[in-house]
């Protein structure tokens, strides 16, 4: 991006958020933009006592980032779509949202964006431990009631078939999770053709994509996912990230007692912390409560507790952590069922996350605050997981086991 553009969009880019980081808790303290640091992340933090307690008791080969995103625009025919929208400065806040995504990704270069990704995230990637994995997220279309899809009303898409190629290009550092919308008429036979090559699980957002979990249309796929022992990782709760259809009906953490009743083992994505739903458990009609109490009660009903899991990624971001991270991290009983996820590329979102804010409210001490800001720069991916393993609050913290995520993909549960 050259400098012109890059002032552009950080006048436009402080004009929109100064309007609104006061309620939607953004904060400017780290800047707006991702310096993407080019160089390795310094010895005297790659050797920090924070970096050295992080990883005590995790067992880096068990470590496996559940939620990777794969940043891209398509070019050179890779498998990724995205909307003109984003590229049109006729619709401000799509095109800004792009901006800050490609730049969280530091993948900035017209005509190798999508190999720019890829570089980045192995770059980052080095400065994690032998055996350390993240899983890479396809991303289907949004389709409409008939099982067409629809590229008007979507944001992006990622083809199975390119998350499946970057995995076989990152053998020792990455494993991938499909996509697949339940309508589609060959859901199934795409469902088979992914376990087969390695995914291990289907990733969805209900809102984005036009999925209703609760729908009888999805209990083919749903007995599908049973006899292929993959989960299913979804989204639950309010959705800013991610234009397209306007269903948030459809993020309701309730829908899902459907594919639990069938046997399928369901992930929570950030574990439902933003946004309010009906509790239609009270009645049709019922009031909205926040998407984290719902999240809470699936949790906490016994017959879904071999089935029912929660990822905590995002639920740092400035916007999600009250009351959400304080009850994750005081609900011991729960850490066996939460897994680790960064929702990267965001961590390189700078305004998305403050540590200021996590000193003030008694989570980190000052001097652990500024380490994690200058790791940040260096490596967003890295410092996602420091920050979750750093966090206490009235003595408790994330157990290790929330960062084995790998024994919910295997079946050694």
């Amino acid at each position: 991006m050259t400098m012109d553009r890059r002032a552009f969009l950080s006048t436009l880019g402080l004009s929109a958020l100064g309007g609104i980081a006061a309620g939607c808790g953004l904060s400017l303290e780290d800047g707006l933009f991702n310096p993407c640091l080019a160089d390795p992340l310094p010895k005297r933090l790659l050797d920090h006592e924070m970096v050295r307690a992080a990883w005590e008791g995790v067992n880096p080969s068990r470590f496996w980032d559940c939620h990777v995103h794969i940043a891209g625009v398509g070019d050179g025919g890779s498998g990724v779509w995205i909307t003109p929208r984003m590229k049109s400065m006729l619709h401000p806040w799509q095109n800004l949202q792009r901006r800050f995504y490609l730049n969280a990704a530091c993948t900035e270069t017209e005509g190798s964006v999508d190999e720019d990704f890829v570089r980045r995230l192995a770059h980052c990637l080095n400065a994690f431990p032998a055996g350390a994995k993240v899983m890479l997220l396809a991303f289907d279309f949004h389709h409409d009631a008939t099982g067409a899809r629809r590229e008007d009303l979507s944001a992006f898409a990622v083809a199975d078939r390119y998350a499946a190629g970057l995995a076989q290009r990152l053998p020792e550092r990455a494993e991938w999770i499909c996509s697949i919308h339940p309508y589609r008429e060959d859901g199934l036979e795409a469902l088979d053709w992914a376990k087969k090559r390695g995914a291990r699980a289907v990733k969805w957002l209900p809102s984005a994509m036009g999925v209703d979990p609760a729908s009888s249309r999805c209990d083919e796929f749903y007995d599908a996912l049973v006899r292929l022992n993959l989960p299913l990782l979804t989204h639950g709760g309010g959705e800013q990230a991610v234009h397209g259809g306007s269903l948030q009906e459809y993020n309701n953490p309730l829908r899902l007692r459907r594919p639990l009743e069938r046997g399928v083992r369901v992930i929570v994505a950030h574990c439902a912390s933003l946004g309010k739903h009906e509790d239609f458990d009270r009645g049709a009609g019922g009031f909205r409560v926040d998407a984290f109490a719902l999240f809470k009660r699936l949790m906490d009903e016994p017959r879904y507790d071999n089935l029912f899991y929660g990822d905590i990624s995002s639920v740092t971001q400035a916007n999600r952590t009250e009351p959400a991270l304080a009850m994750l991290l005081a609900r011991s009983d729960w850490h066996r069922r939460l897994i680790n996820g960064s929702d990267y590329p965001l961590p390189g979102v700078m305004p998305l996350y403050s540590m200021r804010r996590f000193v003030e409210q008694g989570y980190l001490n000052e001097a652990q605050a500024g380490v994690l800001s200058e790791i940040r720069r260096f490596n967003p991916l890295l410092f996602d997981f420091i920050l979750k393993r750093s966090l206490v609050q009235e003595g408790q913290r994330f157990a290790p086991v929330v960062f084995e995520s790998r024994r919910l993909f295997v079946g050694d549960v």
